[in-house]
């Protein structure tokens, strides 16, 4: 007798399909309401003459080693008012400050001997908060980006020593002004003191005249009672 082997069911799995999102028109509040925050970045008052992307590094005098300082744009900013330029270069994904000083007229900038891409300079830079004498090199993507830079600080900086010259002429011009005006105060002041010193000399001469009148009519009376 053949035995009836058992039959085997194969039941294959079905998935439900997913339930779409329903839209109940519900609307929900926001948990936290934010302000939107006026963010200063010290920039305002300043014009943006030069803006090149770059990667700077600092030379570190102790392990004789450049270090770097971070990649993201360089610029050169003018005051509105004073006219003064800084060099300013921010970090491109953080926003640190990694140079931040005044381009002044004894500043110059060289080519970097290994690298025609690249440029050095001296500067007390105030990027960490507090000034500290640092030496710099910056590299450009292009050979033209850097010569722009150079040629643009160097300008900057010649311009810096004609207004130095120029503040100093008219400050030199202020103080012979002042000085005239001091010396003629002295010399009207003298001239009174020697006016009033005329005037009480000439009061008692006056008075001995009246005495003396006064004792010649005595003398006249008692020569005429006699």
């Amino acid at each position: 007798m053949a035995s009836k082997e058992p039959d085997h069911e194969h039941r294959e799995d079905e998935e439900a399909p997913a339930a779409e999102d329903e839209d109940t028109g519900a609307q929900v509040a926001p948990i936290v309401k934010l302000e939107e925050v006026a963010v200063s970045t010290g920039e305002e008052n300043e014009d943006t003459i030069l803006d090149l992307k770059s990667k700077l590094y600092r030379f570190d005098k102790e392990g004789n080693q450049w270090k770097e300082r971070g990649a993201g744009t360089v610029k050169l900013l003018k005051h509105k008012e004073t006219g003064k330029v800084r060099l300013v270069m921010r970090q491109s994904k953080t926003l640190k400050i990694c140079a931040n000083h005044l381009v002044l007229p004894t500043m110059t900038v060289q080519e970097h001997a290994g690298n025609d891409k690249s440029c050095l300079w001296h500067a007390s830079d105030f990027a960490d908060g507090e000034v500290k004498d640092e030496l710099f090199c910056i590299r450009f993507a292009s050979v033209e980006n850097c010569k722009t830079f150079m040629e643009m600080f160097q300008e900057v900086a010649e311009s810096q020593n004609s207004k130095e010259e120029n503040i100093d002429a008219s400050a030199a011009a202020e103080s012979l002004e002042r000085l005239s005006v001091e010396e003629k105060k002295v010399e009207d002041k003298a001239g009174e003191d020697k006016a009033v010193a005329t005037k009480e000399e000439k009061e008692p001469e006056a008075d001995n005249a009246g005495k003396a009148d006064s004792e010649n009519k005595d003398g006249e009376a008692a020569a005429s009672s006699t």
